[in-house]
């Protein structure tokens, strides 16, 4: 029998959570059974496995990611989105750590082509830089780009990974500053640079 109010998007809001608070890898369906106070067997109604609510926490967080980015970017172009962008992406990967984690598990392409965030993300991301001039494949060649650069920042900011005097916030606006120096001048595809 199913507890009642226990529902999926119970689930997924209470692992969201605890993503945060303990860590994404420390997500587990017995914490989250334990959590609810019912027994792990309750969740199997709701969830098949981990990786399915793990899988669903992460397109969850995916839509929470692209929607503040959606509100910073809107009505901007250019460098004053990218920075917009940049900002947004910053604040939630720093604000919500174990969401932010879910967000980069890798995720069976099908899932991503059926889920209305992950499109979201792909049209905003790319809408963006076509701004700077790019088509294919460029785009994914600066997506590509702007992903590892964030996160790694991100990655490093929120260990305390660096430590020199020079405040973060100004590496991060001059790191945004390169960027944007970088897609206003991309080597296109095809050309040559010796």
């Amino acid at each position: 029998m199913v507890r009642a109010g226990l529902t999926v998007d119970r689930l997924v809001a209470a692992a969201a959570e605890m993503a945060d608070e303990v860590g994404f890898e420390n997500v587990s369906l017995s914490a989250l059974a334990r959590r609810f106070g019912v027994k792990d067997a309750s969740l199997y109604s709701h969830v098949r496995n981990l990786q399915e609510l793990r899988t669903r926490l992460a397109l969850r967080a995916g839509g929470e990611l692209i929607d503040r980015i959606a509100a910073a970017v809107a009505g901007r172009a250019g460098k004053d989105a990218l920075t917009a962008f940049a900002g947004a992406y910053r604040e939630y990967a720093l604000e919500r750590p174990g969401r932010y984690a879910a967000t980069q598990i890798r995720i069976d392409q099908d899932l991503i082509a059926d889920s209305p965030a992950m499109r979201r993300t792909a049209e905003i991301t790319y809408g963006m830089l076509r701004a700077y001039g790019l088509g294919e494949p460029d785009l994914t060649d600066a997506v590509r780009l702007l992903r590892s650069t964030f996160h790694g920042y991100c990655v490093l900011e929120s260990a305390g990974g660096f430590g020199a005097d020079r405040a973060v916030q100004a590496s991060w606006d001059k790191a945004v500053d390169a960027l944007h120096i970088a897609l206003t001048h991309w080597p296109r595809e095809g050309t040559r640079h010796d």
